[in-house]
């Protein structure tokens, strides 16, 4: 089986690592300004697919079909975002003879649509928000809006019934804000999904959102994983994952497996999927949402389980059956905890913060994993989501995970942009997160409040990077650039870090 992966990004590398311990070849596919890009580099083969602008590449179907066929690949991976939870594309791939590494298109329109997958958790029987079981098209009347939101009672969201990653979500507190809140949601969702249909539900005050990842094969066997914690979120968009979460005990973990499973065997499911909750502070959970597709914070799970999801995806892409432990899937070995790295400025409001990476030293070390998608010589792109690394650490109990991701954040360098690594620092060491007392809300509130820099930059650091600037334009001009310098050796002060490199 040759994999074609239709993404970019770290999780594109993610992909190719897996194929490539199963000895799956790999086929990249890029636009142009990620033509030296580190998938690019790492794949088997890569295949150019267009312009810069996503709907002219990374969403067109016709162009990575052409590049599956121009590579001879019999399997397609869609990743994350893009066109993974697309079922037009999945059953493009199916009817073009691929094998598509993900759930059947089926599945991915009825779970895709939030309205459909609230009905299909309500028909086996699990609990959902509530909320409009209709999606609300632009020609639902002024006055039935209103009642319908005063049905259900404020404060209450209004959603996007398409997408997901907080876009096309709005707070509404009190009737007067209805109409514009439903105008805001309906444009942002048609910008971002091409979809304007949105649909009403009640606000839980403060809750947790505790997701439950699961595994389905086509012989009929549904696996459900210890639950992830995803409370630690800014502006309805996750940005710290962890696994187990504090706040579900073993007894309410059974409970939240098995109401997952529920909905996976009520619909069909087979591949990798995500059951998303809401939990409240009076121990209830309510399903949220399905995702149909593997989630950008995967690794916390195979951290404390040791099960390798993209590999699975594939093996039951391929027909074979589950053979993993129940028991296994569920039981926690330790604790994990995730960080999205991001080229932005938490200084600055969190401002994109494209343009050259000029140097760049990853952490390492016992108990941690870098799911990077980028290297030292790359221009990180205006054009796609920013997420640039997800650093993930592991520990026997939560705070020794907490310490090593403090350790490893200290270590991680990317010079010539700024990252949200200093947002983490400080994160790491708020009382309230170490104590485990958040919810959806946490972020924000603290956010709101707080003044100055996340860390002050010194000026130690500052000589650092404008020595490091200098060696990148020396190693350039020597001839170590190029569209595929990064597969070389590296620099010497990327090999033997800032400090060294300043001291040598």
């Amino acid at each position: 089986m040759r994999v074609l992966i239709a993404n970019r990004g770290e999780i594109a590398v993610r992909v190719i690592r897996a194929c490539r311990e199963m000895g799956l070849p790999t086929v990249a596919v890029y636009s142009d300004c990620d033509r030296a890009a580190r998938h690019v580099m790492e794949a088997d083969r890569a295949e150019h697919i267009g312009p810069d602008e996503a709907v002219r590449s990374y969403l067109n179907f016709s162009a990575i079909l052409d590049a599956a066929r121009r590579s001879d690949a019999d399997a397609v991976h869609p990743g994350y975002g893009f066109l993974s939870e697309n079922a037009a594309f999945a059953r493009a791939c199916v009817d073009a003879g691929l094998t598509f590494i993900g759930p059947a298109p089926g599945a991915i329109e009825m779970m895709g649509s939030k309205t459909e997958a609230r009905r299909a958790a309500m028909r086996a029987g699990v609990p959902v928000v509530p909320g409009t079981e209709a999606a609300l098209g632009l020609d639902t009347a002024e006055e039935e809006l209103t009642a319908i939101a005063a049905d259900i009672g404020y404060p209450l969201m209004v959603k996007a019934v398409a997408g997901g990653g907080g876009k096309g979500m709005r707070v509404v507190e009190d009737p007067g804000g209805l109409l514009g809140a439903l105008r805001t949601a309906r444009s942002e969702a048609g910008s971002a999904f091409g979809d304007t249909a949105v649909y009403l539900e009640r606000l839980l005050p403060r809750p947790r959102h505790v997701e439950i990842q699961l595994l389905g094969d086509s012989h009929g066997t549904v696996i459900p994983f210890v639950e992830r914690e995803c409370s630690i979120q800014r502006r309805h968009q996750k940005v710290v994952e962890e696994s187990p979460s504090l706040a579900v005990s073993p007894a309410l973990r059974a409970r939240m497996a098995a109401a997952a499973a529920a909905v996976a065997r009520a619909v069909g499911y087979t591949n990798a999927g995500t059951i998303e909750f809401l939990l409240d502070e009076d121990g209830s959970f309510y399903f949220l949402e399905m995702n149909t597709r593997l989630q950008v914070e995967h690794p916390v799970t195979e951290m404390v389980t040791g099960v390798d999801l993209v590999q699975w995806q594939i093996r039951i892409a391929r027909g074979e059956r589950l053979d993993l432990e129940p028991e296994q899937a569920l039981t926690p070995r330790g604790h994990a905890i995730e960080c999205r790295l991001y080229a932005e400025d938490p200084d600055e409001n969190f401002m994109p913060s494209p343009g050259l990476i000029r140097g760049l030293r990853p952490a390492g070390g016992p108990g941690v994993r870098d799911d990077g998608g980028v290297s030292a010589g790359y221009r990180v792109p205006v054009f796609y989501d920013s997420l640039i690394a997800k650093l993930v650490t592991w520990g026997n109990a939560r705070d020794e995970a907490i310490a090593r991701m403090g350790r490893a954040l200290r270590e991680y360098q990317v010079l010539g942009i700024r990252t949200t690594i200093p947002f983490f620092l400080w994160l790491m060491q708020e009382p309230d997160y170490l104590a485990g007392r958040y919810d959806t809300t946490y972020l924000d509130r603290i956010l709101a409040g707080r003044q100055g820099p996340f860390v002050e930059v010194a000026e130690e650091d500052a000589a650092l990077a404008a020595l490091a600037a200098a060696l990148d334009v020396y190693f350039r001009a020597a001839g170590a650039g190029g569209a595929r310098a990064v597969n070389g050796p590296r620099p010497l002060w990327t090999q033997i870090g800032r400090r060294e490199a300043l001291r040598g």
